[in-house]
C-alpha cells in the first residue's frame, strides 16, 4: 500500500515524492554527479538519497534546496515547486490518506502532478465533459462562470493549464483513459451551440485513439451506482502503487488513498460502465447530439 500516506515514515513512498524525487534524480544525472556526493552536500548517507529519489521518505526543505544549489539549479520558479511539492506530500502524510483544502490554483497544480505520473485514470462525469478531452473554448466558458476566477488574464492562465494537460494522452507515453460520461454532460450548453458542437467532435476525435475509451451512460438507465457525484482514479505503474482518487466538491478537494476505500470508487466506476453504452453505440449518440446542435 505504497501510496497510503499512513505515517510510517520511510516506509511509504507517495506519488508526490516519488514526482519530485524523479525530479531531483534527473537533475543529478544532468550535473554528473553521484548519489554519495549528494549525500555529502546533506551531511547525510547514500542510502538517504536513494530513499528520496524514490519517493521513500519525506522531503524537508532545507534538503530540497541545498540539492537545488548542488545541481545549479537557481531558477525562483522551480525551486518553489519543488518546495510546493515537498509541502504537499508533507500535509498529505500527516492527513494519513486524505487531504482536503478550499480549491486554488493550487488543488489543480496537485491533481495534474499526480495525473503526470500516472498510467492510467478512470474518469467519471454527471455535468461536465472530462478534462482531458476539453477545447479551450469549452474550457474557457466554464472558467468565465466560476466564481474562483474573475481576471481574464487569469482565466487564460487556467485555460493554457488545461491544455497543456491534453497532452498526456498522445506522445511517447500516452495515459490511458476510461471516461464515462452521463448523457447530461454532452446536452448541457457550456458556451452555446457552436461551443459544445466543436466540442462533441473534439469528444468523438480522442474516443478514436487508441489509448482512449469513452463511454456514455444515457438517461434511460435510470438510477446508477455512481449517481451521487463525479471522481476520478489515477492508476500508477509501480506494483506497489494503490489506485489513488480524487473528488471535487464545492467547497473543497478530497484524496482517497485508502485501498479499501479506493476499491469501493472502483466497483462502482465498472457497475456504472456495464449500464454504459457500448464504445460505438457511445460514439453514435455523440453524433447524434452534435448533429442536432
Amino acid at each position: 500500500m505504497a501510496e497510503s500516506a499512513t505515517g510510517l515514515g520511510n516506509r511509504v513512498s507517495t506519488v508526490l515524492a516519488r514526482k519530485l524525487g524523479g525530479e531531483l534524480l534527473r537533475l543529478r544525472d544532468a550535473a554528473g554527479l553521484t548519489q554519495p556526493q549528494a549525500a555529502a552536500a546533506l551531511s547525510a548517507t547514500a542510502a538517504k538519497v536513494a530513499k528520496m529519489e524514490r519517493g521513500w521518505v519525506p522531503f524537508r526543505d532545507p534538503d530540497v534546496r541545498a540539492l537545488c544549489e548542488l545541481y545549479g539549479v537557481s531558477d525562483t520558479k522551480t525551486v518553489g515547486g519543488f518546495l510546493e511539492l515537498a509541502r504537499l506530500d508533507r500535509e498529505r502524510r500527516k492527513a494519513k490518506g486524505w487531504w482536503q483544502h478550499s480549491p486554488n490554483a493550487g488543488a489543480l497544480a496537485e491533481y495534474i502532478a499526480m495525473e503526470d505520473v500516472a498510467n492510467r485514470v478512470r474518469t467519471w462525469q454527471l455535468s461536465l465533459i472530462p478534462g482531458l478531452f476539453q477545447t479551450a473554448e469549452y474550457a474557457r466558458a466554464l472558467s468565465v462562470t466560476d466564481a474562483r476566477w474573475e481576471d481574464p488574464d487569469e482565466i487564460e492562465r487556467i485555460v493554457e493549464v488545461r491544455m497543456k494537460r491534453q497532452a498526456r494522452i498522445a506522445g511517447e507515453r500516452p495515459l490511458q483513459v476510461y471516461a464515462v460520461v452521463w448523457e447530461a454532460a454532452l446536452r448541457q450548453l457550456v458556451g452555446g451551440r457552436e461551443v459544445m458542437r466543436a466540442q462533441l467532435e473534439r469528444l468523438l476525435d480522442v474516443a478514436r485513439l487508441p489509448n482512449v475509451r469513452v463511454q456514455v451512460l444515457p438517461y434511460r438507465a435510470g438510477g446508477h451506482p455512481c449517481i451521487t457525484g463525479p471522481f476520478n482514479i489515477l492508476s500508477f505503474a509501480e506494483t506497489e502503487a494503490v489506485d489513488v482518487v480524487h473528488v471535487d466538491t464545492i467547497a473543497n478537494t478530497v484524496w482517497v488513498e485508502n485501498e479499501a476505500e479506493g476499491a469501493i470508487y472502483s466497483t462502482f466506476f465498472d457497475r456504472t460502465a456495464r449500464l454504459s453504452l457500448a464504445q460505438r453505440d457511445s460514439a453514435v449518440l455523440i453524433d447524434s447530439i452534435r448533429k442536432g446542435m
